[in-house]
């Protein structure tokens, strides 16, 4: 079940290269995620003091519910990957000029919220009009073979 899509990701940077991470939460956040509400708009993924990945800028509301017990919505969120994927992500990021961006949240067919995050390089202004440009003759190529085969 998909709870939350990053749509600027894809427009504002290359993708290289996804993958799976668990992400590690409060009660509150589990019960604001299952009624639908995140924004990933700003979020990125860094290298926190102790070595670990984190998730920042996510934006998960307060649960109303929780009164006391409530979370921060703007907080540093770890993320659960494998030690070779961690070592691997921390290389390119650090010295390859990569960032590590949050594409969708979800929950998986266990129950537990999975992040899919992508290692992606900046696109310039003129790399988004050549993908804009692609997509729209894409678009009116189909519609030309639709019209073709009708008639």
């Amino acid at each position: 079940m998909i709870i939350g899509v990053n749509r600027r990701a894809r427009h504002d940077y290359t993708v290289e290269e996804t993958l799976e991470a668990g992400l590690v939460l409060h009660g509150s956040e589990v019960k604001s995620l299952r009624a639908g509400r995140l924004s990933l708009s700003d979020a990125f993924a860094i290298v926190n003091g102790e070595g670990n990945l984190a998730l920042i800028n996510a934006h998960i509301p307060e649960y109303k519910g929780a009164n006391r017990q409530n979370h921060d919505p703007k907080r540093a969120r770890l993320l659960l990957v494998q030690q070779r994927q961690k070592r691997k992500l921390i290389g390119k990021t650090t010295r390859e000029g990569y960032t590590l961006v949050p594409l969708s949240v979800y929950f998986s067919p266990r129950g537990w919220a999975k992040v899919e995050l992508a290692l992606c390089r900046g696109k310039k202004q003129y790399d988004k009009r050549a993908t804009e440009k692609e997509r729209d003759w894409k678009r009116e190529k189909a519609r030309l073979l639709r019209e073709h085969n009708k008639g």
